[in-house]
């Protein structure tokens, strides 16, 4: 660090303090971070230095003397707050090897007993400690402040692999255990797909997904999100372990969620070891790691060893780099959803990037183009969140050309040339023309014929063919297809027609709840459809009900409510209705469909992995007719991992690690008493 006088460190330590707390504030409350871990870690590296050279400027308030905190302002009646019994403190981290030995150096010096490490992966997730009390889930409590924590047990009963009831005889009278809820990269695509189908901003990784649904409102919409746990501390009044590792098998045994990753190190080398053999397994596993953990194994050193203000003394974490790639931008793309949302798109100079070629990048909306001040020509920083979605987190002034220019955001509709809006309390455009935007009216036809709506055999290719012949312009207008009309398409045969016609037939018993997201009414994806369908029980009452009924349902707030009253409002919304009503579209939930068959399952939980002779969607329905859950993970409490064709290598290992039972179909269907 070059030389600085007192009062350019007294401005710059204020500078950061103000930053790293806002940072903070983005990480843990907001779930919306704008710079990444390692920027992040070097503004605290930073800080750190400074106070260590002007230690009169150091405050006990500094953000290198607390954790982050997730304690919203303004949210107590939402969760309770309850204290910690023991602080739940940060670890210190390092990206730098020679820190790695300086730890070990520090240990020897402070300890003359041999000592051995616990490596582990460090899940990227949002913490949690659970307290148990004669076996049983007594609280579940976020890190909060590290001091106290939201009470968030009512949500967390919800996650699968947790369990509510222990089993073993050697388990104590009551104890903390603590870890990382986190969520699985196929869970996570799942859920960023259905807010990208209502167009909302996506998360920006698994760890901002996982920590936005444990403060979900609705308990029962956690149980849809996919999330999972793993627990790595145990903390009690005199517990019977003499080792770190012994605990975690311990609790292995009463059907806690531990990592099957960890391993025992002798040295600072093996642990050294693991790090290096992990930086490359870690882009195979199916959930996001940012780092390694290593921990001083023996619980009496542990406690000899202490704590600083912040962190153990006795523990340190080896974060990942984030692998990153420097291309130039070539232009940039604006591209128009079935809702009218424009959303840019960077089109970049192809770059290997974590394991593919990324050629482009969501830049999201026009506001995060002017934090990046992007221009045309710029070399930009590319990297893939959680190791997932390519993303742009930086440009290179250095090697911005001579006269770059700005990229002009669009001020009427790529598609149809009308004026674009914005909402005030948004960061999207739209194009406002939903009737007559041909890509609008395109995009709600496939959003309609997809899968997970009414299931009818019309891709991209089918809706364009059939609009630019002027046959359909109206959902509608699917169900008065004719024959004819089908067969005179390019490369359509009769067989191709009979199909087609066959899957519109078919789509007259998808249940309500599918037709409600079908309609593609703004903002509202395929879980909010499914709580709409199940507290209002048809179209009438939904269409009836006030903005004051609305806003009463748990996480339903002004933009949905808003956007639900202004379809029904609007007359094309009713002419769909009403005449989608005429094809002989449910629009009320069926209770003789929704009835169980069974309670086989009551009380399992089971993993789906593979390919089967019916959809997922369908297997899934299954499980849940005969009285099981469904969860993305397996996990100490999972019942059964059912697994078709190509099912996952690494649910089906850790299925075999943990002695769970793995399910063929026709094992499956000889369970449910099913031919």
């Amino acid at each position: 660090m070059a030389r600085i006088g007192q009062t350019e460190a007294k401005q710059r330590i204020d500078f950061l303090k103000q930053e790293l707390e806002r940072h903070n504030r983005n990480y843990y409350v907001l779930n919306a971070p704008t710079i990444s871990d390692f920027e992040f870690d070097l503004l605290m590296a930073e800080l750190q230095e400074l106070e260590r050279r002007f230690p009169q400027f150091a405050t006990e308030d500094s953000p290198t003397r607390h954790v982050g905190s997730d304690l919203a302002a303004g949210k107590g009646s939402e969760f309770a707050q309850v204290a910690h019994r023991w602080p739940m403190l940060s670890l210190g981290n390092t990206y730098a090897r020679e820190e790695l030995y300086d730890f070990d150096q520090r240990i020897r010096k402070a300890v003359s007993a041999p000592y051995s490490f616990s490596c582990e992966l460090k899940f990227d997730g949002t913490a949690i400690c659970l307290t148990y009390r004669d076996g049983r889930l007594l609280r579940a409590l976020t890190r909060g402040d590290g001091t106290k924590g939201d009470d968030v047990t009512r949500n967390v009963v919800n996650i699968p692999a947790i369990p509510r009831l222990l089993h073993g005889t050697d388990i104590p009278a009551e104890f903390e255990i603590r870890g990382e809820i986190y969520m699985p990269y196929e869970a996570f695509d799942r859920l960023n797909a259905e807010r990208a189908a209502a167009e909302l901003e996506p998360f920006a990784n698994p760890r901002n997904a996982a920590s936005g649904s444990l403060k979900l409102q609705d308990p029962e919409e956690m149980r849809t999100r996919g999330l999972d746990c793993v627990l790595y501390h145990v903390l009690g009044e005199d517990l019977p372990f003499k080792t770190h590792l012994e605990a975690l098998e311990a609790a292995s045994r009463w059907g806690l969620p531990v990592s099957a990753y960890s391993r025992r190190a002798e040295s600072i080398d093996e642990a050294v070891a693991y790090i290096d053999a992990w930086d490359t397994r870690r882009k195979t596993l199916p959930f996001a790691t940012d780092g390694i953990v290593i921990k001083v194994n023996e619980l009496d050193l542990q406690r000899q060893l202490g704590f600083t203000a912040k962190s153990p003394r006795w523990a340190t974490a080896w974060k990942f780099k984030p692998e990153q790639a420097l291309t130039p931008l070539l232009s940039v793309d604006y591209q128009v959803g079935r809702t009218g949302a424009v959303t840019p798109v960077a089109n970049l100079e192809p770059v290997q990037l974590s394991g593919t070629v990324v050629k482009r990048a969501s830049l999201h909306n026009k506001d995060q183009m002017d934090l990046l001040d992007i221009h045309i020509g710029d070399y930009v920083y590319v990297e893939k969140g959680g190791e997932i979605i390519p993303k742009i987190t930086g440009v290179e002034l250095s090697k911005r050309p001579a006269g770059a220019p700005r990229p002009d955001f669009p001020v009427r509709c790529p598609d149809c040339g009308t004026p674009l809006v914005r909402d005030e309390d948004e960061a999207r455009h739209y194009c406002p023309n939903r009737e007559s935007c041909p890509v609008q009216i395109k995009g709600r036809f496939v959003h309609f014929a997809g899968r997970k709506a009414m299931d009818i055999l019309a891709g991209d290719a089918t809706i364009e063919a059939l609009y630019n012949k002027g046959y359909i312009h109206t959902l509608p207008d699917l169900y008065a297809l004719t024959r004819d009309q089908l067969i005179s398409l390019d490369g359509w045969q009769e067989k191709s027609a009979d199909n087609f016609l066959a899957s519109l037939e078919a789509s007259r018993n998808v249940p309500f709840e599918r037709v409600l997201y079908a309609l593609g009414i703004r903002h509202i994806g395929e879980q909010t459809a499914k709580m709409l369908a199940r507290h209002f029980g048809s179209i009438d009452a939904l269409a009836a009900a006030s903005r004051d009924e609305l806003l009463q349902i748990e996480d339903i707030g002004d933009t949905v409510a808003d956007s639900i009253l202004a379809y029904f409002a609007s007359e094309p919304g009713r002419e769909t209705v009403r005449r989608l009503r005429e094809a002989g579209l449910q629009m009320a939930v069926d209770a003789g469909a929704r009835q169980q068959l069974s309670d086989t399952l009551a009380g399992k939980t089971v993993v789906i992995s593979g390919n089967f002779s019916i959809s997922r969607e369908a297997m899934k329905a299954l499980v849940e007719a005969h009285g099981g859950k469904n969860t993305g993970s397996v996990s100490g409490s999972t019942s059964y991992l059912l697994a078709g064709e190509k099912a996952g290598p690494e649910k089906l290992r850790k299925a075999e690690k943990l002695g769970i039972p793995v399910l063929s179909e026709t094992q499956f269907n000889q369970l449910i008493g099913k031919e």
